[in-house]
């Protein structure tokens, strides 16, 4: 691992691998500070709770630092070219976190920088989450390979990280979004054809029935990302009938789980019912984005192998 700007950087042993070191970064906690002396760099053009804070803390209990750069500094990407920016903050940090509107800026900065870079979100693409999704799915059932899941809702940067991790690690992916909103088409090409090599599936389905039909885990995320905020009325319309309800949920399998990446829009994408249920693992998968992005970081900077 150089950089990780999508899943597909990633394959299955590599997968496997950070999965292993999250897992003893979890169970053991870290009492040794193997990325002391290390400051990495967080350049969000768009707010963030969950991935800053996760980061943040994640560096501190490593033993580095971190420096947040927001949209103030950045101006959209407007004051600074991404190869200007990259070139100059490689010579002050040892690592970047970029959350940007545009995956384009995260790829030339990659291009340019000398030190790696995170994807902490773009509009194509969300790494983070999805390996965060998978690793607490494992830990829910002790395996990824054959697990059915169920997405349902926009096609957008978490269902295609989604799809590419699942792709990877032998999940049945099954997808409801509507026309129009579906996933990028490369995307579900690449997706198809590494599925087929690890004996998982990734597939599009006429509904949200057919696609939570005897599901495990049934994930959604909200209807409005940020930047579309001009078409939130539209979109509430056209995504009524994807909403994780009650009788949505119900057509999964018994031991079903749901999960969101958060934030969630209670009474949108899903109800209050689902979301509370004993059965939501919502604040399980968001603490994950810690331990998994903590092993990232070791990874990336060559310090996994001090973990034991």
């Amino acid at each position: 691992m150089k950089h990780l700007l999508t899943v597909r950087d990633l394959n299955a042993e590599t997968i496997r691998r950070l999965f292993e070191l999250t897992a003893r970064l979890k169970r053991t906690g870290q009492a040794s500070r193997p990325l002391a002396g290390k400051t990495l760099g967080l350049l969000f053009q768009k707010p963030s709770l969950r991935t800053r804070v996760s980061f943040e803390v994640g560096m501190a209990q490593l033993g580095g630092q971190s420096i947040y750069i927001g949209p103030v500094e950045l101006q959209g990407g407007q004051r600074e070219g991404a190869k200007d920016l990259a070139n100059v903050l490689s010579r002050y940090l040892d690592g970047i976190v970029a959350r940007t509107y545009s995956h384009d800026h995260i790829v030339e900065m990659a291009a340019a920088s000398s030190v790696p870079v995170i994807n902490g979100l773009s509009d194509e693409s969300h790494p983070c989450q999805a390996l965060a999704d998978l690793f607490t799915v494992h830990e829910r059932f002790g395996k990824l390979k054959g697990v059915p899941v169920a997405y349902v809702g926009d096609g957008n940067n978490v269902c295609h990280s989604l799809m590419e991790a699942s792709a990877l690690t032998g999940v049945h992916l099954r997808i409801a979004a509507p026309r129009g909103y579906t996933p990028a088409a490369q995307v579900l090409r690449w997706a198809g054809a590494q599925a087929k090599r690890n004996a998982g599936t990734v597939e599009l389905c006429a509904s949200p029935d057919k696609a939570v039909k005897g599901a495990w885990v049934v994930y959604t995320d909200v209807w409005t990302s940020m930047g579309q905020e001009k078409e939130a009325a539209k979109r509430e319309k056209v995504f009524r009938p994807y909403q994780v309800n009650s009788r949505l949920f119900r057509q999964a399998d018994p031991q079903a789980v749901f999960m969101h990446c958060l934030p969630a829009h209670r009474g949108q994408e899903v109800t209050d019912q689902v979301m509370d249920s004993t059965r939501s693992i919502v604040y399980d998968q968001a603490e994950n984005r810690l331990h998994v992005q903590k092993a990232i970081l070791l990874e990336l900077l060559g310090k996994g192998r001090s973990i034991r």
